[in-house]
């Protein structure tokens, strides 16, 4: 007779399944209805900590289905909503509704993919996932990857893979510190934040970096790039790797990877793409030539949770060599037995990266790439490119709008007074005080970017939801909001 162990955490199936039908009922309401809430209900810290109460950890438990409810409500009515169709701030997409079917059924099962025979058809799935997303921007098959937690990470990786295939060998056993060559690192001015973490943390200093300045379009000046190598190398530098960007944050611009690759072969450097917002663009043909020289590179960096409408958490890095991640990452201690599989060789992804234990990320990719296909997504990122083109004509045409920049789905812009422009200053502090104004408000989300000296309000679109009705009503919101707010700043001004 089997003896059942009795656990106040367990459910019993008809309570799951009550529990489960409700969620699943008020997550399809919340969906549905998305569009007609606040972008964000603008709460203080300290409203939103009365609203979960300064009790104490709790000694006895509480019924799942009270808590469900309870958090089910604070979830939805006190979250910024990403999902929003008005939501066009910093890089977060909404998340296809398959990708949170997919994280459900993935907790459930709740396999670690670190080691093959921990996650036999996980670790399957994230490999079939890696190929099809070497396709979808365009290299060949045989790079290999590892899924991560996003862009940070992803860039991390393929950073450390680069120190471990360019520095010397001994590197590993005696350190960075012992090096009589400064190991160089070389990145456009526009780079992500990224690079100045991975070179704190992995030893080689903020003095390692070369911020290369950009040219009259925004892309790395390859010219002056090349003249700091040499530079470098003359005072005995140690050049590692080449940062080249598809996508920068602020603009979205792509750098010349095929020029910067040829530099990297010249003086045999790691050339790695930061790709992990503006790459996917890469499978629309009318894009495609931004993304000349992608093949040659060593390593890239995509998140899924931005263009690819993945939930957090889905970033990638893939390698053209996966030796790298595993002379890189792999270690093999005494107490793991995670060999091969018969005849078949395992592959584990503990080797790939810097996790042992790690989350079934891939399912939820996996399954929106398969949802979507090739065609599909081909549509909707040029849906969203076209949404962006549209909201840039719309500023530029609008008396009282200045049309910035316009790269992929990232358009910037700035509000400019009708009876004239003002100083750059006060248009900056303008500018600013209407996007604090506008991010608080709950009517839309933008962002900010500082562009030739000028702050202005930024639109990044990765948001299928997103309308051409919205972009329009985005733009009655701005001139509103800006007509407010300098009429407050200038009447503070006589006062």
């Amino acid at each position: 007779m089997t003896k059942i162990r009795r656990s106040s955490i367990e459910m019993d199936k008809e309570e799951f399944r009550k529990i489960g039908y409700q969620l699943i009922d008020d997550i399809s309401n919340f969906i549905d209805s998305i569009d007609q809430k606040p972008v964000t209900p603008n709460e203080s810290p300290s409203q939103l900590q009365d609203l979960l109460g300064n009790s104490s950890l709790p000694e006895y438990g509480r019924p799942a289905t009270e808590l469900i409810a309870k958090t089910t409500d604070l979830l939805f009515n006190h979250s910024l909503l990403n999902g929003h169709p008005k939501f066009l701030g910093y890089i977060t997409s909404s998340a296809a509704p398959i990708g949170a079917l997919a994280d459900l059924l993935a907790a459930s099962v709740n396999p670690n993919v670190g080691a093959h025979i921990l996650s036999p058809m996980a670790t399957e799935i994230e490999k079939q996932t890696i190929k099809w997303l070497c396709d979808f921007i365009g290299v060949p098959s045989d790079y290999g990857g590892i899924l991560v937690s996003g862009g940070n990470m992803a860039n991390f990786t393929a950073f450390l893979a680069a120190r471990t295939a360019k520095a010397p060998q001994n590197i590993k056993e005696d350190g960075i510190q012992n090096k009589s060559n400064k190991l160089t690192v070389y990145c456009s001015k526009t780079t992500h934040t990224w690079i100045e973490k991975a070179v704190v943390l992995f030893g080689l200093g903020t003095k390692s970096v070369r911020w290369i300045p950009t040219d009259a379009s925004n892309r790395m000046d390859t010219k002056v790039l090349e003249t700091t190598i040499k530079k470098d190398l003359e005072n005995h530098c140690l050049p590692l790797m080449i940062v080249g960007t598809a996508g920068d944050v602020s603009t979205g611009v792509v750098d010349n990877l095929s020029e910067i690759s040829a530099i990297c072969k010249t003086y045999n450097l790691w050339f790695h793409i930061d790709g992990a917002y503006g790459v996917p663009a890469a499978i629309v043909p009318k894009f495609k030539h931004l993304f000349e020289g992608i093949k040659e590179a060593d390593s890239i960096a995509l998140d899924p949770h931005k263009w690819l409408y993945s939930p957090l958490e889905a970033g990638c890095t893939l390698v053209k060599n996966p030796q790298h991640l595993i002379d890189t990452f792999s270690s093999h201690p005494e107490y793991y037995n995670f060999g091969n599989i018969g005849d078949d060789k395992a592959q584990n992804f503990y080797e790939y990266g810097l996790q042992n234990s790690r989350g079934f990320r891939a399912l939820k990719v996996w399954l929106a790439l398969q949802q979507i296909g090739r065609n599909g997504y081909k549509e909707l990122i040029s849906e969203d490119i076209e949404l962006s083109e549209m909201l840039y004509d719309l500023a530029d045409k609008h008396p009282e709008l200045e049309a910035v920049s316009q790269n992929l789905s990232i358009t910037t812009f700035r509000y400019v007074p009708l009876e004239g422009t003002k100083n750059k200053e006060y248009l900056n502090t303008l500018n600013e005080a209407i996007l604090n104004e506008l991010q608080t408000g709950g009517e839309v989300f933008l962002s900010n970017a500082i562009v030739n000296g000028q702050y202005s309000l930024r639109a990044c679109i990765v948001n299928f939801r997103t309308s051409r009705e919205d972009i329009k009503e985005i733009i009655e919101i701005i001139i509103r909001t800006g007509r407010k707010v300098h009429l407050k700043i200038s009447q503070t001004e006589v006062e």
